[in-house]
């Protein structure tokens, strides 16, 4: 998440904010309905009303309806269907505005992004515009600019920002100035120097200027300002350098000027009081953020009456209404009230429309910038101001709004945190709803920055619910179909967050919410990594449920993220694309979803290659990937032919001083591959064994885990057990035998260390030399008597002793149930062995050591408990490697420990279950 960050009007109903703007179409339409008794034949509808549906339209789906037939095509190249355009989310270049150019005879708005589609302009020929505001305008040049007001000489409005213009300079405004003598409104933004000159010249050849907005310049001249005689509305905001005891002498002189901007500077209470004081007709004076003013506890402009002061201290909302009411005592809607009242004051006509255009960019700047000790603002007035102001009939005023709640909620963008505060004061004012009511807006632009505020706010899960229960989710899925790639994107943000909560999951998955998130990947695939991130980062959380693991397999979503682990180069798209590989290779039919995976063509090669990412979240989901599929039989081998043991051993060698997440995944892949012997031995001969020591004395209870598992299975092999001794790692596992917060690292830890001193092991060591022989038996009884030492108190550990004396006085079920109870690691139910390691165990309560005996039958108590995930696999072993009467010469046995007499016993009991169980199936 970061700061940044359905084509139909909604039908009058209760929740809907946005309403038909034509319901003299829905009439025709209705008649129609009713004259072919609910059939409409859409090539008969009046020509009036098919260019009311048109203009309701984005203008590729204008273009797209206009194209079914020879009527509508005529009628959607009309000009009075080009009077304006939104080419901000297009790729605007010379040969598309050729094309346009034939539409664009009767253009007059124009809004556009980038130098790229500034170049373009003057391409559509459009000599009657006269409004024209573009943003992301770093690169546009003084010639670009001339060059375009050269050839629109009737421009009224030019707006360019809120991005710093810095390559625009002053020579630039004097060509506004001398090609455009309609202009009434100049704004633009982070110009580096606004000279006396260039203001001059707008003074001498704009008569009609009333609006200037030089905001976030580094320098401004003053003085020159004071010459410009028309302007009735000035916003310096942001604008540093300003000599404000020259403006307090001069600019209250102005005589037309009625609304002043001094937000974001460093104007103090003396100039600005000055301002109230002396500027006769000034009605409106905006100084939010201004930090010395705000730092003089003793400033007060209450006596100025007729004036309202905006500031962080002052009631806004009812300063606004005392502008607007007699009767202050309004609520926080207070736009939306004026708007709807009958007011003819013409200066207020004009103030409140520039009131919510400077309000609006003044609490986004505030909100990308974010200071200390806002936040009571923020709760108290500031997100008001935004929702009030997502109700304004202008169109950049609600995105602005929309983008500024995105933004003041976060607090961290990296590890996606918001202010629960503002959030949820944000869902008490009502602003769930009107955002998903901008949502549903057909222009793009308000979808994207309402649905990137949905995004946001949804992080906390009471407005999850609460966007939930209004619709959202259904909202978002559909505005993840969108072709506008701004608008799939941050919808798919959206599910991506919601889907975080399990009561959500389900319902994307009804909305259609998989498909679309699948069909997105496909969609944008070369050309998208913050849209395929999300759609990536929404599947992986939504295939950690069983059912919709299986809808996202189903929907092709398999070979959509393995295309986005294989092709993309985006460290945020391949963790995702991982990450979601991961979950469905453990979800759902997780058997399938797994196999599917696998067999995906180049999907382990790619996971395989991504554990050598240089970003190590995306080596940490990739090695859980691995993990994962390592689990089916054939899966681990492919891993193993993928070059995948020697890749996670070179993980495992790499993250010493990795995150826990890493270092549990790498250990856990290489835990995965060795359940093969082929694999261990593989993994122990690429130097794989002290990597997993190093790894079991991490201070992490679920790296214990794993790299105790992995050891376990590597100590079955002699050559590898020996390598463990060798290279210290008995110590390491009686560590995690003796100390280890997790009682399966434990007891995994103690099954390796059996392993490796049942007497395989010794057999192995003594091959050699003599001296080497006599050497390693030294070495090796020592490591023995210390493994056996802590084995044994592991057993004892689960040994109560009262539990265990009724059991031995009695054979009654009871008592070993009570023994069972009080023995069982839940957890070990999960563990499944194979015929060799079953064997193994059987084997071992034969053993010379009493302690080897009791560990073998504590081991196969485990494996067969009633309930364990495995129980039924390993009874059937037992019984086919003929266990029961091994375990009865153990329980019988007169030297044998009371604890391996005991466990014997219980799973001689559990054996008899299981085959009851299994002749009942």
């Amino acid at each position: 998440m970061n700061r940044r960050v359905r084509r139909k009007l909604a039908r009058k109903s209760k929740g809907n904010v946005v309403q038909s703007s034509f319901p003299e179409v829905q009439d025709e339409v209705l008649d129609l309905e009713t004259q072919r008794q609910g059939v409409v034949d859409w090539k008969c509808l009046p020509d009036d009303t098919v260019i009311q549906l048109l203009s309701c339209l984005s203008y590729r789906d204008r273009a797209s309806l206009s194209s079914t037939c020879k009527t509508w095509r005529s009628l959607g190249s009309l000009p009075c269907l080009w009077s304006s355009l939104d080419l901000r989310s297009h790729r605007f270049d010379a040969g598309m505005a050729s094309s346009l150019a034939p539409r664009c005879v009767h253009l007059q708005k124009l809004r556009f992004r980038g130098a790229e589609s500034a170049d373009a302009i003057i391409h559509l020929q459009a000599r009657n515009l006269r409004e024209l505001s573009g943003d992301y305008c770093r690169k546009i040049t003084d010639a670009t600019l001339s060059v375009i007001v050269a050839r629109h000489e009737f421009l009224e409005s030019l707006q360019l920002g809120p991005d710093f213009c810095e390559r625009i300079s002053s020579d630039a405004i004097k060509a506004i100035a001398h090609c455009c003598p309609k202009l009434n409104k100049l704004r633009l933004s982070g110009i580096r120097d606004v000279n006396a000159d260039a203001i001059n010249a707008l003074a001498k050849h704009c008569s009609k200027l009333t609006d200037i907005g030089f905001i976030d310049c580094l320098n401004v001249d003053e003085v020159a300002l004071g010459n410009v005689l028309s302007v009735r509305f000035l916003s310096v905001a942001g604008t540093s350098s300003m000599k404000w005891g020259v403006v307090s002498h001069l600019w209250h002189k102005l005589p037309n000027l009625i609304g002043l901007d001094v937000s974001r500077t460093d104007i103090g209470p003396s100039a600005l009081l000055r301002m109230l004081s002396l500027s006769q007709n000034l009605r409106v004076l905006i100084a939010l953020s201004c930090p010395i003013l705000e730092e003089d506890t003793s400033f007060s402009a209450s006596k100025y009456k007729s004036k309202l002061l905006i500031s962080l201290r002052t009631d806004i909302f009812k300063g606004l209404a005392s502008l607007f009411f007699d009767n202050t005592k309004r609520g926080k809607n207070v736009f939306l009230d004026w708007r709807t009242s009958k007011n003819n004051d013409k200066d207020l006509n004009e103030i409140i429309p520039w009131l919510e255009w400077m309000l609006s960019h003044t609490l986004l700047r505030s909100a990308e910038n974010p200071q200390q000790g806002l936040d009571s603002f923020w709760v108290e007035q500031g997100g008001a101001l935004l929702l009030s102001l997502m109700q304004s009939s202008q169109e950049d005023v609600q995105e602005r709004a929309a983008t500024g709640l995105a933004t003041f909620v976060v607090i961290d963008d990296e590890n996606a945190s918001i202010d629960c505060g503002r959030a949820e004061a944000v869902m008490r004012d009502g602003g769930i709803r009107l955002l998903l009511g901008l949502a549903k807006s057909w222009r793009e632009g308000l979808q994207s920055e309402a649905a990137k505020a949905i995004a946001n706010l949804s992080v906390n899960a009471n407005v999850a619910k609460a966007v939930a229960e209004e619709g959202g989710i259904e909202i978002l899925a559909g505005l993840a179909r969108s072709m506008n790639k701004l608008v799939a994107e941050e919808a798919a943000g959206g599910l991506w967050n919601l889907s975080v909560g399990e009561e959500h999951k389900g319902a994307i998955a009804e909305a259609g919410g998989i498909q679309a998130l699948v069909d997105l990947i496909f969609k944008w695939s070369s050309s998208g990594d913050g849209v395929l991130e999300r759609a990536a980062g929404a599947l992986a959380n939504l295939a950690a449920d069983d059912k919709c693991s299986t809808e996202v397999a189903t929907a092709g979503g398999v070979h959509a993220l393995v295309m986005l682990a294989r092709n993309c180069k985006f460290e945020g798209v391949q963790e995702q694309a991982a990450r979601a590989l991961a979950n469905l290779a453990a979800h759902g039919d997780s058997n399938s979803n797994n196999a599917a995976v696998g067999q995906e063509a180049g999907a382990l090669d790619a996971l395989v290659q991504l554990t050598r990412s240089p970003h190590e979240g995306v080596r940490q989901e990739a090695a859980g990937a691995l993990w994962n599929l390592s689990f089916d039989d054939r899966n681990r081998e492919a891993i193993a032919a993928a070059g995948g043991v020697q890749a996670l051993v070179a993980l495992a060698q790499a993250c010493a001083n990795a995150s826990p997440g890493l270092q549990e995944r790498a250990a856990g892949a290489l835990w995965g591959l060795s359940v093969s012997e082929t694999n261990s031995v593989a993994i122990g001969r690429e130097g794989g064994v002290a990597p997993l020591i190093a790894l079991a004395r991490s201070e992490a209870e679920d790296v214990h885990e794993t790299a105790a598992g992995a050891l376990w299975n590597l100590a079955f092999n002699a050559s590898n057990a020996l390598r463990i001794v060798e290279e210290g790692g008995v110590s390491a596992l009686v560590d995690l035998c003796s100390s280890s917060v997790s009682k399966m690292a434990r007891f995994m830890a103690a099954l390796a260390l059996a392993y490796m001193f049942d007497g395989r092991m010794d057999e192995y060591a003594l091959v050699g030399t003599s001296s080497e022989s006599i050497s390693k038996s030294v070495s090796l009884d020592g490591a023995r008597r210390m493994a056996l030492k802590h084995i044994e108190a592991f057993v004892l550990m689960f040994s109560d002793p009262q539990a265990f004396a009724a059991a031995a006085a009695s054979s009654a079920p009871a008592a070993l149930a009570q023994v069972t109870e009080g023995a069982c690691i839940q957890e070990a139910g999960h563990l499944r062995c194979s015929g060799a390691e079953i064997g193994r165990f059987i084997t071992m309560l034969r053993n010379p050591s009493s302690i080897l005996k009791a560990c073998a039958a504590f081991a196969l108590l485990q494996f067969t408990i009633p309930g364990g995930r495995h129980a039924m696999h390993h009874a059937s072993l037992m019984q086919s490697l003929g266990a029961p009467r091994v375990l009865r010469g153990a329980a019988a046995a007169a030297t044998a420990p009371l604890e391996a007499k005991i466990f014997a016993r219980i799973v001689l009991r559990n054996l008899e279950y299981h085959q009851i169980e299994q002749t009942l199936v």
